[in-house]
């Protein structure tokens, strides 16, 4: 692979988890705007038989939704920072790091999801991320090979 074809998916990298850390900004102040109403109806369908959030549940969702929405931003910065500076010289530990932590994300969280009937999570947030952040790892593998 040249050093332009590496350089484009290196950016992709970068600023997919950019673009990440705003959805996790999102998650953490607006959890209740129009940007997750379908997540927040399904929520409700699966766990509360369409009804509305009741003002306790409301508050403990959004309580919820803050921590995973700074443990969404914290862990997209130190992607970033891995994108812009080890993987963009190529050194290995940083691509496999990218992968552990993406991976292991992955299947806890859609583990978790599937487990308890939130199958719009899985759609909805994780296999677009899954995409989004495993294409560029995908397309400069052989980069990395030792």
């Amino acid at each position: 692979m040249n050093d332009k074809r590496f350089s484009f998916w290196q950016k992709w990298l970068t600023y997919a988890n950019i673009m990440t850390i705003g959805v996790g900004v999102l998650v953490a102040f607006a959890g209740n705007s129009i940007v997750f109403e379908l997540h927040n109806e399904y929520t409700k369908e699966v766990f509360f038989s369409a009804s509305e959030f009741n003002p306790d549940v409301l508050n403990l969702k959004n309580w919820l939704f803050g921590i995973i929405g700074g443990t969404i931003v914290g862990f997209h910065i130190l992607m970033v920072m891995i994108s812009e500076n080890a993987f963009k010289n190529k050194e290995y530990w940083a691509y496999k790091a990218m992968w552990f932590g993406l991976l292991s994300w992955f299947c806890i969280d859609s583990g978790i999801s599937i487990y308890y009937g939130a199958i719009h999570n899985v759609v909805i947030i994780n296999i677009v991320a899954l995409i989004l952040i495993g294409i560029p790892l995908v397309m400069t593998r052989n980069e990395f090979k030792k």
